[in-house]
């Protein structure tokens, strides 16, 4: 079931403070759940799916980048925070959260909303069938596997390994590492629950999700190792809108003026439990 909530008013730009020009305290207050906000509010606008609101779709869980269970308990994140203040600078107070399947997403098959965001990786069949946004990161994959787990670079081509449905991991466990055995999981929680249950050896997805489950834990995970793609992440507009290249350059701002990398120092690296990306080991396929 889809669930959907106008985040509750709250004020947390103290992220930033002494980093980045934020805006007043009373312009952060409204509808964007813990974000700090930089820029002007309304320097661009757009006629929005809903009016009088942004509409995010999303796939839960995602530590780190929406943090939360379910849309109405998210106040902040690195996806959620750029939608924020996406949001802001369309000069919209209120942005609405709809959690999605993976799959629905990438296949273009949700209605009336102006983003999606869930680390998707952007490639070309995917290109026929929804418009991609500026990519905002790269997207390597992870491996998480049970704590004390042996899992390697040389012995998961052997193993029992768990991706999600609708992933480009899919075919690379199995085309590109051709991994002997490969479980399909409708929703990231499974995937994770199967991997701590010993149901899998491991589990592949984007690196960022693997760092920010492991770390939520409890000690029951660890982050045995990644593979670097070279690919892009992105969201996902409705196909042939014409809000896609004004909110594109609302992205691209706030790449240039550095929130998207202070978005990405306030919660990626916390959620990560400390733990860089860089620390990961790098496998071969």
């Amino acid at each position: 079931m889809k669930i959907s909530t106008t985040l509750a008013r709250s004020a947390a730009a103290a992220l930033f403070a002494g980093t980045l020009a934020m805006a007043t305290a009373a312009a952060a207050t409204e509808g964007y759940g813990d974000c700090p906000l930089t820029g002007q509010k309304g320097t661009a606008s757009i006629k929005p799916a809903v009016p009088g609101q942004f509409t995010v779709i999303i796939n839960l869980p995602a530590v780190g980048q929406f943090n939360g269970d379910t849309p109405d308990t998210i106040k902040d994140g690195f996806e959620f925070c750029m939608a924020v203040n996406i949001a802001n600078r369309l000069g919209l107070e209120k942005v609405k959260l709809v959690n999605a399947s993976f799959d629905s997403i990438v296949a273009g098959q949700n209605k009336d909303f102006d983003i999606a965001l869930a680390l998707i990786s952007v490639t070309e069949p995917r290109k026929k069938v929804v418009d991609f946004s500026m990519p905002y990161a790269t997207s390597d994959y992870g491996i998480a596997a049970k704590a004390g787990s042996t899992l390697d670079e040389k012995s998961i081509k052997t193993s029992h390994m768990g991706t999600q449905a609708g992933t480009t991991m899919v075919s690379y466990l199995q085309d590109e590492l051709k991994v002997e055995k490969v479980d399909v999981f409708d929703d990231t929680g499974s995937m994770f629950t199967a991997a701590v249950a010993g149901k899998v050896d491991g589990v592949m997805t984007d690196l960022g999700i693997v760092l920010g489950q492991v770390a939520n834990s409890g000690g029951k995970l660890v982050a045995v190792g990644k593979y670097s793609t070279g690919g892009q992440t992105a969201g996902i507009y409705p196909k042939g809108s014409p809000n896609n290249p004004i909110i594109d350059k609302v992205m691209e701002e706030l790449k240039a003026d550095g929130t998207l990398k202070q978005l990405e120092k306030a919660y990626l690296l916390e959620s990560f439990g400390g733990v860089s990306p860089d620390d990961v080991p790098a496998w071969k396929p």
